[in-house]
């Protein structure tokens, strides 16, 4: 088969490119996505967007719950290296194969529980995107302990929720899963027990913004400076 010509001459690279490499693989959980619910894809890609932006020039960063990989080649537009960790072994061996077959050798992959203990590797930065709703609240606190744990002394972490506030809007399988949903007070007070400083940012859709928290669908916390003492107590 002849190689396919664009008509426009500076699309040809974008044929070339996908005749050469081939198709972009999803993993199992975006596929999913994908086919249910796609504009929701956009709220996600806005997430690793501004976590991109907040962690600009980090150089060794942590993917807490990083499911199929779907947002790390976004995050490694500005850091240099991303180690993602998730509970699911299917998917980690899943994303393992596919960014090896795209050839990307600053990310790693790892089965992890960040509830039982912390990673002997100490990171400039982590990131947890929807995972702490999934968290027993019995357990977050060691959940959190155990991130500050896996960070240099200076180190940040980005959490990402659902609002507590939006739960009447969630669809069933959210409902079920979702069972430590956070509100802006709560999110703020659990990072402050870790860090000396917390941020609290709203999200609608892909806007991020400071306005009433309230009235936010999804929460967005940072925090930063690990407090080695609260560590210690």
């Amino acid at each position: 088969m002849s190689p396919r010509v664009a008509k426009e001459a500076q699309n040809q690279v974008q044929l070339d490119t996908y005749e050469g490499q081939g198709p972009v693989r999803l993993g199992p959980w975006t596929s999913h996505i994908w086919r249910t619910d796609p504009r929701h894809l956009g709220f996600l890609l806005a997430r690793y967007k501004f976590t991109a932006k907040m962690l600009t020039g980090k150089r060794a960063v942590l993917e807490i719950g990083c499911g199929d990989g779907f947002g790390m080649p976004v995050v490694l537009q500005t850091v240099e290296t991303i180690h993602g960790i998730d509970l699911e072994p299917a998917v980690v061996e899943d994303a393992q194969a596919r960014f090896a077959e795209e050839g990307e050798t600053r990310c790693t992959f790892a089965v992890h529980d960040m509830t039982a203990e912390p990673l002997v590797s100490r990171f400039d930065a982590a990131y947890s995107l929807d995972v702490i709703e999934h968290i027993p609240p019995a357990l977050e606190d060691r959940f959190l302990a155990n991130v500050s744990r896996s960070l240099r002394e200076h180190g940040m972490c980005i959490m990402g929720t659902p609002n507590v506030a939006a739960k009447e809007h969630a669809s069933e399988g959210s409902r079920a899963g979702h069972i430590n949903l956070q509100s802006a007070e709560t999110l703020r007070d659990l990072l402050f027990r870790y860090f000396h400083h917390a941020l609290i940012f709203s999200m609608n859709d892909e806007i991020v913004h400071t306005g009433f928290s309230p009235m936010a669908h999804y929460l967005i916390g940072i925090g930063i400076e690990v407090n080695e003492e609260a560590l210690r107590g």
